[in-house]
């Protein structure tokens, strides 16, 4: 009798704790789908931010993917009013709610601002309040490394690829600008001369691919574009899942159940790393045998050596973010270039006038003084910059209560700066939707109306580290493109920009091109 009620007990207790277990359980994911979302969205109610009801789960996620799809499947006419089909979403909700608005990815509360001093505090912050976003999963497999730490972490890490970047760095990697630059001019030379006509049509958005990657792979890693193209055309292909997942809600754990595309974005991740590694290790055997070198990787490589904080698997994921962030962003920029120059042939003019001024047609020379004589080119790529940003939008993140400007944001909000939206704001830019380099004729702080509203590579202590980078290749390239060739927009050209994850070409850049003659 004893035992029966000793066993009677125990599957009480046990009943009992299972009942808690399952209350315990429904209290969390009513908090977590409901009750959190509700009370940060009366929060911001409270601090007059307006914008869309929390929806359960699901959030605007519906409404945002409905709007890129309709934006996505027609081309726009040619002209640089690109923002509603770029950003439909944030367009439509800056429309209806203003400057700061409120929106749902999901059960995560999205504050939206487009307002240049708003933007720069937020950006400027470093109390460690607004921090970067914490990564989905997904995205850390394309990039992690520098952009995803914080504190001090990041401010060591900073440094040492900050070092990689100095101008006495930056002009001994102008020899391998060059030498890149002149083997696509002499590529193009070649096609043109198959030609009968003397043109020939091109998709410049796969040119550039080459060029950018090899100089990428020369200047950061000392090896070439064919060693480095596997690495490229894997992390196209990563890239392109990634934002596949962006565009859905995230299931916790659902990245280990093996599904193709979970088993696929894997497989990738470790071909990548695994062809990183082949590379660190010949770099490091040529670096006992020649000494140190000024690349990238010979940088990072020295740092792991003198702080124990860097390890082999961080370089790896610096030399992932390079290739990806330093590859895709400038072949963006100089592809949008050719794109703008072919609408606006003035301008292709004066910049040439300008190239062939300085440099005659003689081989542009790796010179870090002669390039930057090179002011209307320098202004155009600005004004390209402007209108078409490599990364349309930024993002930020509350760790706690954060005053913004008047504003009280709560935790746990992710601050949306769509920098798109502020290049083409006209309480900032006269007649923003014109392509005038003019407007930088005395530099980015004279170019708006009164305050810097220019971000085109982020701001603060987080900005991009790698821009003059950028900047000085773009040059050079151009510069040289100018020197040698005439460009116009293919009949086939679809003007139809979109974002995937950088802002690109949706159907590539057909252009004609035709050697020039002086």
């Amino acid at each position: 009798m004893e035992e029966e009620e000793d066993e009677y007990m125990i599957l009480q207790i046990m009943g009992w704790c299972f009942g808690f277990l399952v209350l315990y359980i429904l209290v969390k994911l009513v908090h977590s789908i409901w009750w959190k979302p509700k009370s940060i969205e009366k929060l911001l109610r409270k601090e007059g931010i307006k914008g869309t009801s929390y929806k359960a789960i699901k959030g605007d996620i519906p409404d945002i993917n409905k709007c890129a799809r309709e934006a996505s499947s027609k081309p726009i006419t040619l002209n640089h009013q690109i923002v509603p089909r770029v950003m439909p979403f944030f367009h439509k909700m800056v429309q209806q709610y203003g400057e700061v608005s409120v929106s749902w990815f999901g059960r995560k509360p999205r504050v939206t601002i487009v307002d240049a001093e708003l933007i720069r505090l937020i950006l400027s912050n470093k109390s460690g309040q607004i921090i970067k976003p914490p990564r989905e999963p997904y995205v850390k497999l394309l990039t992690k490394g520098l952009t995803s730490l914080e504190g001090e972490k990041w401010s060591q890490r900073r440094k040492a690829v900050t070092s990689a970047f100095l101008l006495d760095k930056l002009k001994g990697m102008l020899p391998a600008f060059s030498y890149s630059c002149g083997t696509m001019i002499e590529r193009w030379k070649k096609k043109v001369e198959q030609k009968n006509g003397g043109w020939c049509e091109l998709d410049v958005t796969c040119e550039l691919d080459i060029l950018t990657g090899d100089v990428i792979s020369r200047a950061g890693f000392g090896s070439n574009y064919q060693e480095g193209k596997k690495i490229f055309d894997l992390q196209k292909e990563m890239a392109i899942l990634v934002h596949d997942a962006l565009t859905n809600i995230y299931i916790p754990g659902f990245r280990f159940i093996p599904t193709k595309k979970n088993k696929r974005r894997y497989k990738l991740d470790v071909q990548i790393k695994g062809i990183l590694m082949d590379m660190i290790q010949k770099k490091e055997h040529a670096m006992k045998a020649d000494g140190s070198s000024s690349d990238l990787l010979s940088i990072l490589l020295e740092c792991r050596e003198q702080r124990n904080s860097l390890t082999t698997n961080d370089v790896i994921e610096d030399c992932k973010l390079f290739y990806f962030a330093g590859q895709v962003t400038t072949k963006n920029l100089l592809a949008w270039t050719m794109v703008v120059l072919s609408m606006h042939p003035n301008w292709q003019e004066k910049a040439r006038h300008e190239v062939l001024e300085l440099f005659g047609t003689n081989e542009i020379p790796p010179d870090f003084e002669a390039i930057n004589r090179l002011k209307i080119v320098s202004m155009i790529l600005l004004e390209v910059l402007r209108l078409y940003p490599p990364v349309p939008i930024i993002s930020r993140y509350t760790t706690c209560e954060t005053k913004v400007g008047g504003m009280t944001i709560p935790a746990g909000v992710e601050l949306v700066l769509p920098m798109l939206l502020l290049h083409h704001d006209g309480r900032y830019w006269e007649n923003p939707q014109e392509f005038n380099p003019e407007r930088f004729t005395q530099g980015v702080s004279k170019a708006t109306k009164d305050q810097n509203a220019f971000f085109p590579f982020g701001w603060g202590p987080r900005i991009c580290p790698g821009q003059s980078f950028a900047h000085l290749e773009s040059k050079m390239a151009l510069a040289m493109i100018l020197q040698h060739f005439s460009f116009h927009l293919s009949p086939s050209y679809t003007h139809a920009p979109c974002t995937r994850l950088t802002l690109s070409p949706q159907h590539g850049a057909p252009i004609i091109i035709q050697r020039i003659s002086i």
